[in-house]
């Protein structure tokens, strides 16, 4: 059997909380949550999901392209706002 380590770490309150439900409803102890993302993270070699500030998705890389070659311009927008409702519509 596999020798164990405590592991002690401070989270916010609330974090905790709204966690620990969610693995309750799941039926997972806090412990077999956490070991679980632990052997996950071992798995990937690194975190197992993207750290990004910004994705662009398919939409947003076709019309960068016709932006940078001039294609499909017939709609202007007044603020970047404006544009991200347009995409988000």
């Amino acid at each position: 059997m596999a020798t164990t380590k405590n592991l002690n770490l401070r989270v916010d309150a609330d974090l905790k909380t709204q966690a620990e439900h969610i693995f309750s409803e799941l039926g997972l102890p806090t412990s077999t949550a956490i070991t679980i993302f632990l052997k996950t993270v071992v798995r990937h070699g690194g975190l197992p999901f993207d750290m990004r500030l910004y994705t662009n998705n398919e939409e947003t890389l076709r019309i960068l392209d016709d932006i940078n070659h001039h294609r499909n311009l017939s709609r202007t927008y007044d603020s970047v706002a404006e544009v991200m409702t347009a995409l988000n519509d």
